[in-house]
This record gives structure tokens, sequence and C-alpha cells, in this order.
């Protein structure tokens, strides 16, 4: 990767085709006045995260930020480019598709630890057995998510990897779990708290505090800081920190539409 500019392409692949959340199935995003199913918002960010680890190597990984937000979708199959220009000692990145500006964000590789969320500040949570439906009041200001602790183990490395296109060596070799996996925790501290319907992932900040490996056991405590309505759209913010075997190792503030207004408008 030269000091200026660098590029890739990557043919997408919608990893959540059969999901729950039904903004990524064929006809159900069409009916919202999208062309295909989406390639979830995490996966973009994965394309996005192989440019600051060519940049800076694991070192991103145990101590580097990343900002990401979602501008127009991605769809399957379809060819994504992504650019990555340094500038000032940071990186900022662009994902085209189609002629399109889908994503845009920053890493970087601060000098200074920032301020930093711990896990200890948010209380913690269990996922409900039964899920009450996503709601003002199931989303309300102050309360905290947690997930059902799971380990990525080799095979799921390997077929992650394989789905977003990532060519990064160090992942395999030192049996890395990839930066795109971690961001999927935050959405699964929404996916089990509540019922949602079909929902959209719209931008998240990141700061690494450590390499995760395979085989450890993941957890993430969050706790939503705003529950807005912004043109039409029903947009909620959470703080969350990921925890790998009892350490620290990831920060995320994460933001999502749980209500998208084409809902509001045909309910």
């Amino acid at each position: 990767m030269n000091a200026s500019t660098a590029m890739r392409e990557v043919s997408a692949y919608n990893t959540a085709a059969a999901s729950d959340n039904k903004i990524h199935d064929d006809s159900v995003a069409r009916r919202f006045g999208f062309r295909a199913g989406l390639v979830p918002g995490v996966e973009v960010y994965a394309y996005m995260a192989h440019m600051p680890v060519a940049r800076w190597g694991r070192a991103w990984l145990e101590r580097g930020c990343a900002d990401c937000r979602f501008w127009k979708p991605v769809y399957d199959g379809a060819l994504v480019r992504i650019t990555a220009a340094e500038e000032s000692g940071a990186l900022t990145l662009t994902v085209e598709s189609a002629g399109e500006r889908c994503a845009t964000g920053h890493a970087s590789m601060p000098s200074r630890p920032p301020a930093l969320l711990i896990a200890d500040a948010i209380p913690p949570a269990e996922p409900p057995r039964n899920r009450l439906p996503a709601s003002e009041e199931s989303l309300s200001h102050g309360r905290a998510l947690g997930i059902v602790p799971f380990a990525v183990d080799r095979a799921m490395l390997l077929d992650y990897l394989s789905e977003v296109r990532e060519t990064e060596p160090l992942y395999r070799a030192e049996r890395l779990v990839h930066p795109g996996q971690i961001l999927r925790l935050a959405n699964m501290a929404l996916v089990q708290n509540v019922a949602l319907g079909p929902w959209i992932h719209v931008g998240s900040r990141v700061n690494n505090l450590a390499t995760v490996h395979i085989g450890q056991r993941l957890t993430l405590r969050s706790k939503i800081t705003s529950n807005v309505v912004s043109k039409g759209h029903s947009i909620v913010e959470f703080d969350a920190v990921v925890v790998a075997d009892e350490r620290d190792v990831a920060q995320i503030t994460h933001t999502a539409i749980w209500r998208p207004r084409q809902v509001s408008e045909h309910s």
C-alpha cells in the first residue's frame, strides 16, 4: 500500500439473505424501494477494514480507530471499490458501487489512547427469554443490552474471511478474529434483546483495544444513549464494550434505524 492512495475491488456478498432481518431479503427490500436485499453494513465495514490493516498491520487491530457511515445500499454480486486516501497520518475511506458513493469513513492510529468507556461502567444484562417488540419503551434511553456469550472457531473464521473477500493473511496465520466479526456483536445486542422488523445499520465508531483470537469467550455490554425520530426514521444509538475472556477488546458506538419510515407509512 503506497503512502498516498490505495484501492481494492471486491465482489459483494449478501451474508444475511436468509436472516430474520428482512431488509436483506430481495422481495422485502424491493417493497422499501431498494433494488434487492442489502449487503449488511457490518460486512461493508469489513471491506473497509482491510485498508487500515494493510497500512498498519496488527497494530491497528490492537489500538486503531475507525468510523463508518452507510449512505447507499451495496447489493449482492456488485463490484465494490474501496479507496483509502492517506492524509496527515490518517486514512479517508470511501466505498463506491455502481457509480454511487455507498459508504464513507476514517481510520487512524491515535498517538494517545482515546477516553474509553470500560465494560464495568455498564450494568451486565442478559437477553430476555421472550423479546418484546422494538419500541420507544423497549429501546429506551439507558437500557442495558447484553448478548449470549459465544466463541469464534476456526471454521467460522475461515467462512467469514471467504464471505467478506478478505485476502489479508494475518487472520489465518495468527488465528485472529476479523474486525467485521467483532462489529457483528453490536448487531447481536439489538436482535437478541428486542423483536425487530426490517431494520438498517447506518453507522459505527470503533476503538480497537486488543486483538481477539479464535476460541476466546466473547461477550458484550451495551447501553442505549438515544432513541429519536429523524426524517421519519426511528433511530437508536448505543455504546458498547466487547469483552474477550474478561478483557476489554473494543469500544463501539452503534447506530441503527430500528423502524424505517416505510414501515410507519404502511402501518
